[in-house]
């Protein structure tokens, strides 16, 4: 016993006994140890309906499958849902709402213009050569005496100043298939003053070339009335720009067109109207426009609230080949807009009383991503000519401006002249007419680009109107009504039902319609709709996005974490990895240098076979090998105590 005693002393002092697991203090910040650690502690304390099934039936695979895809399902239901919902708000679409409104109303500009650009007796001087030319034409092509409408003397082309350019000539158009031709009936072959010719076997047409004459090509019409207008407007337009100064007819003094003129049952002045002078259609008159100081107002719908004009329509005096309507020119527009004749008017028949009922639309869109629309045109890469109100019309117009003067190098004389240009005129500019109708046709098929440039306004303001006719004056009213009209107006009415209209202009009804456009999704509609989705597959709530957020930000930061202690036992410190020690530990001792222990070698007892086969210290702390003696004792002692 008291050997025993004295070896387990010399065992040495008895070991301490393990530390007592104390409580982890609680970090600021933590994270889970694992995938799973994570998972589980989300799935049990989440408010996602369906996870906790996940934790639960953890003993039944089956059940824990079936959950798992059904929550996966969902899960993938739920953002399919969400990216039709994202895909419509970034769509843009737009609802239509329509209000019916009733309150006083701006009257709106009218212009009414005469259709005769000048009196014939006053330009009949400068047109002199081109109604020779044109009364030559007409006889050599339809054997016509044209001496009588255009008053002039017939002469041969040899006693012309000189060679007019671009004639008008017959061509030969390709013969038809055969059996297309109908038989010509007996009564065709009486003798009457027109030429014995099918008209189907040619055309009318004038050529134009280039400057050099390398290319050209022939403006042909198959109606022989519109090759002769179009061919002697297009000469008219060339004496026209050298004719800018040329003071209009005398019509331009409001009362020798105009003989009565009332709005709202009250008497017109001259502070109620403005005048322009139009290429084609003469002198206009603007009536409640933007210099009116002030704009009428209409208060009660009827005919007796609007505007009421007796007009002059005769043209005794009119250019013959160039007006051949008779009556007037209205238009109904803004008092902000320009007057484009051409495009929105509409002509009175004279001897007719004609009333034209209005309703006001206003329509208002939605630019920026909802729609391609302008608010004042100023991001149109258009130069406005026209100074005024941005309107479609007012860019096209002058996109076509700007694109004449840069392609033929003149400007169009039907539009405003820009800064340090001049208008068309072939004694100048001998190749402007190849380059207009090249360039128009080029502008109709939308090639110039200027359809595509200039954008729609947000806010437009147009007038529905309805037109009644009626004959004025009656058969047993005319004589005093003529009577009436030719004193008081000083002005003898030759052809009385052909020389007078009369037009009636006035609002059918004060409501008016307004079409707006609104957003048809907003953000609020979109995160309703998302809640709803949301709520459909999971029945949670706002806070459990943040629950999903931050699962994915502890993924995150676990995957970064994991990542980072794989990078620093392979590349920092590999020999305090477990390759290393394993390495160290299969290494005999025979293979060591003899500096780590140079005491000679013995064979080894089952102390150095244990020690050999325990894993060896860090080489830091490696301290001096012992002594012989010490390992001796060591031994004996081993031996000692492994005796029975």
């Amino acid at each position: 016993m008291k050997g025993e005693q004295h070896a387990e002393q010399g065992l040495g002092p008895d070991p301490a006994a393990p530390p007592q697991p104390k409580e982890e203090e609680e970090a600021l910040i933590e994270f889970h140890r694992s995938y799973r650690d994570l998972f589980q502690f989300f799935c049990n304390n989440t408010t996602i309906h369906g996870a906790i099934r996940l934790v639960c039936s953890q003993h039944n695979r089956m059940k824990t499958a079936f959950w798992a895809v059904l929550w996966l399902c969902a899960f993938g239901m739920m953002y399919w849902q969400f990216g039709q919902l994202f895909g419509e708000y970034f769509s843009y679409p737009v609802s239509l709402n329509i209000n019916l409104n009733s309150d006083k109303l701006v009257f709106p500009a009218v212009t009414i213009c005469t259709l005769n650009p000048y009196r014939y007796t006053q330009i009949k001087e400068e047109l002199e050569e081109l109604d020779r030319i044109t009364e030559q034409t007409l006889y050599d092509l339809y054997k016509y005496n044209s001496s009588s409408t255009l008053g002039t003397h017939p002469r041969g082309r040899r006693d012309l100043r000189e060679p007019w350019p671009h004639p008008l000539q017959r061509l030969w158009a390709p013969a038809p298939p055969p059996g297309a031709r109908g038989v010509r009936s007996a009564a065709s072959s009486v003798r009457d003053n027109n030429p014995q010719v099918n008209r189907k076997d040619w055309k009318v047409g004038f050529q134009l070339c280039n400057r050099n004459k390398s290319d050209c090509f022939y403006q042909t019409y198959s109606s022989g009335v519109d090759a002769v207008r179009e061919w002697y407007r297009f000469h008219y337009i060339n004496i026209l720009s050298r004719l800018r100064d040329t003071s209009p007819s005398s019509e331009d003094m409001l009362d020798n067109f105009i003989f009565a003129c009332r709005f709202n049952q009250a008497s017109c002045n001259q502070a109620n109207y403005s005048h322009f002078h139009h290429p084609i259609y003469g002198n206009c008159y603007t009536f409640n426009g933007k210099n009116n100081s002030n704009l009428w107002m209409s208060s009660m719908p009827g005919i007796k609230n609007g505007l009421s004009l007796t007009l002059r329509t005769e043209q005794n005096d009119f250019i013959p080949l160039l007006s051949t309507v008779t009556g007037a020119r209205v238009m109904v527009h803004g008092q902000d807009e320009p007057a484009f004749m051409d495009d929105g008017g509409f002509n009175l028949r004279p001897g007719v009383e004609t009333s034209i009922s209005m309703r006001k639309e206003a329509l208002d869109r939605l630019g920026g991503d909802y729609g391609d629309c302008t608010k004042n045109g100023s991001e149109v890469p258009v130069e406005n000519l026209y100074l005024t109100k941005y309107t479609q019309q007012v860019c096209i117009h002058s996109c076509f401006q700007d694109s004449m003067i840069k392609e033929c190098g003149c400007a169009y004389i039907f539009y405003p002249l820009p800064k340090n240009a001049e208008f068309c005129d072939y004694r100048k500019h001998n190749s402007w007419g190849y380059c207009y109708y090249k360039l128009q046709d080029a502008f109709s098929s939308d090639r110039l680009g200027c359809f595509t440039k200039c954008r729609k306004p947000c806010s437009v303001t147009s007038y529905q109107l309805s037109a009644g006719y009626s004959r004025w004056p009656s058969v047993t009213s005319q004589d005093w009504i003529f009577q009436m009209l030719s004193r008081q107006n000083n002005y003898t009415i030759n052809n009385k039902r052909n020389g007078v209209a009369k037009l009636n202009i006035f609002f059918k009804e004060l409501n008016y319609k307004t079409n707006s456009e609104s957003p048809s999704v907003t953000m609020a509609t979109l995160l309703s709709n998302l809640g709803s989705q949301w709520s459909l597959w999971f029945g949670s709530s706002v806070l459990s996005v943040v629950e999903m957020a931050e699962l994915i930000f502890d993924l995150l930061v676990i995957t970064f974490l994991m990542l980072l202690r794989r990078f620093r036992s392979r590349y920092w410190s590999p020999g305090r990895g477990g390759r290393g020690a394993q390495e160290v530990a299969s290494t005999p001792a025979s293979s060591l240098p003899s500096h780590f222990c140079p005491h000679s070698t013995s064979p080894p007892g089952p102390a150095t076979s244990l020690a050999l086969m325990a894993p060896p210290p860090a080489y830091a702390t490696l301290g001096p090998c012992p002594s012989p003696s010490n390992l001796v004792e060591a031994s004996s002692s081993a031996y000692t105590l492994g005796e029975p």
